[in-house]
């Protein structure tokens, strides 16, 4: 087994001096059918340790829903290719190996990792195909954009509002990826109007691209289906109509329309059938002379195809949105801002077993408002509706405060103070099994939640953040319960 991991660790940093020497320059070749095609090579490595204290059953569940303290080497080199001025290639290729310190570790494969080895050992994880796309640019007079094949919808141009239902494709990997295999055509009506037509195909391990030394230790078998990684609950596909509009010099708003489907999955013995899901909703932002405010409202309806083994019929409905304003002082020493905000994401109510009303996250199963509470909220969510996988935003109410401070002009220093309720308890009907001392059953506070980024940029090509966030439980929880702390660092190298 060490063997092979040195194996796997060597393969990917020889890749990693391979593309190295070609970063920095672009290099013009001629095409055989006279098109210049200009390349650029890349890589970056993202090194980060976590620490879980009480995060996942909040202490109530220790034996099998152990503390976490690991560290995490991400390893991508990329390539892109222009062809002409319409149309570029793009393709990356990501490994994320993870060493465990304990008290979790991977599952036991063999003989190596029996009891006396049981302290720190790695999780070699698979090479895969991150992104692999062809994009055309302000083709038919420049009035429309394409872009077909595994891509991410983070960067500026391509994320879809605040990432509040299309972030991450694969949240069963972590942030190891982001990706969505994907078709999507853009309309460019005029400078400050554009729809976006897009489908969606993400099953729950990859289907399309082969991966390179495939996993074998299993950090958490739930997680893995014949060594790869389950990355989404259930196989998915969508359908997305999104219209991006600027009003005059202040406003924009953006609605759009998501049809979405499930498919059937088991969870510790509870069936959820197909699910087909539409969503309506829309987003609408302001800014002017420092002043900003931003909201999102959204109304999800659709239908299981039968009646899930937890309920009695077969409806789902969901209502989700937030608001927020701040302010920026542009003028003064520090640039500090602030951010006052609230979120509201719906529940199940547990005397109403005729439908489910609770909020579907859709494609945003990501640390979107925090980064503990998404590991916080699988036990109220694993059976009902999310499998193993984390942050499945759904029963909850957040007020914050939100502030940020730059220090120098290379530091920064963001705060927030987070109150967290929930709009439904939950129902003492024993679904809870994996920690059914965790809930009361009867509270609606979720807890509060504190938490800070330090954020340092070394260079153009090297950055860091140290991370913190505590959570203090509320009614919501028993007194069995404990508070839960996540801390995190990283380093990010981009060449």
């Amino acid at each position: 087994m060490i063997g092979k991991t040195v194996s796997h660790l060597s393969l990917v940093f020889l890749i990693l001096l391979l593309f190295a020497p070609s970063v920095y320059a672009d290099h013009t070749i001629e095409h055989v059918f006279d098109t210049d095609v200009n390349t650029t090579l890349g890589a970056s490595l993202r090194l980060r340790q976590e620490i879980w204290d009480d995060v996942v059953a909040l202490h109530t569940n220790p034996t099998s829903q152990k503390d976490r303290d690991f560290l995490r080497f991400r390893l991508s080199v990329w390539g892109r290719a222009d062809i002409g001025e319409n149309w570029d290639f793009y393709t990356r290729i990501t490994t994320e190996p993870k060493y465990y310190f304990g008290p979790f570790h991977p599952a036991a494969v063999g003989t190596f990792h029996d009891n006396s080895n049981r302290g720190q050992y790695w999780d070699v994880d698979e090479i895969i195909v991150d992104n692999l796309y062809l994009s055309g640019k302000k083709l038919l007079n420049g009035k429309l954009d394409v872009r077909v094949g595994r891509q991410d919808f983070l960067a500026p141009g391509d994320i879809y509002g605040e990432g509040f239902l299309l972030t991450d494709g694969t949240p069963g990997d972590g942030s190891r990826t982001f990706y969505f295999n994907a078709a999507k055509a853009r309309l460019n009506l005029t400078p400050d109007n554009s729809i976006d037509f897009v489908y969606i195909d993400d099953p729950e391990t990859d289907i399309f691209m082969p991966s390179f030394h495939p996993a074998i230790s299993q950090p958490d078998p739930a997680l893995y289906v014949n060594n790869k990684k389950l990355l989404t609950t259930s196989d998915e596909q969508a359908f997305m109509v999104y219209s991006r509009n600027k009003i005059g010099q202040n406003f924009t708003f953006d609605p759009y329309y998501i049809r979405k489907q499930e498919r059937t999955f088991t969870t510790l013995g509870v069936v959820n059938p197909n699910l087909t899901l539409h969503t309506f909703g829309g987003r609408a932002t302001f800014q002017s002379e420092g002043w900003r405010a931003k909201a999102e409202i959204a109304r999800q309806f659709g239908h299981y195809d039968s009646n899930p083994t937890s309920m009695t019929g077969d409806s789902r409905t969901g209502l989700g949105g937030y608001i927020f304003g701040g302010y920026k002082f542009e003028n003064t020493l520090g640039k500090p801002e602030f951010d006052l905000g609230a979120i509201y994401l719906s529940g199940d109510n547990p005397n109403d077993t005729g439908q489910r009303n609770a909020w579907d996250p859709l494609f945003s199963r990501n640390p979107y408002w925090n980064e503990l509470f998404i590991y916080t909220l699988i036990n109220e969510t694993i059976k009902k509706y999310s499998g193993p996988i984390p942050g499945y935003w759904t029963n909850t109410v957040i007020y914050m405060i939100k502030g940020k401070v730059n220090i120098t002009d290379k530091t920064s220093l963001t705060m927030t103070y987070q109150y967290l309720t929930a709009p439904d308890s939950t129902p003492s009907t024993g679904v809870y099994a994996l920690s059914p001392t965790e809930f009361t059953n009867q509270g609606k506070v979720k807890g509060q939640l504190p938490t800070a980024i330090l954020s340092q940029t070394f260079s153009k090509n090297l950055d860091g953040f140290l991370q913190l966030e505590y959570f203090i439980p509320g009614s919501f929880y028993t007194s069995n319960t404990q508070n839960a702390m996540f801390f995190r660092w990283q380093l990010n190298f981009k060449l």
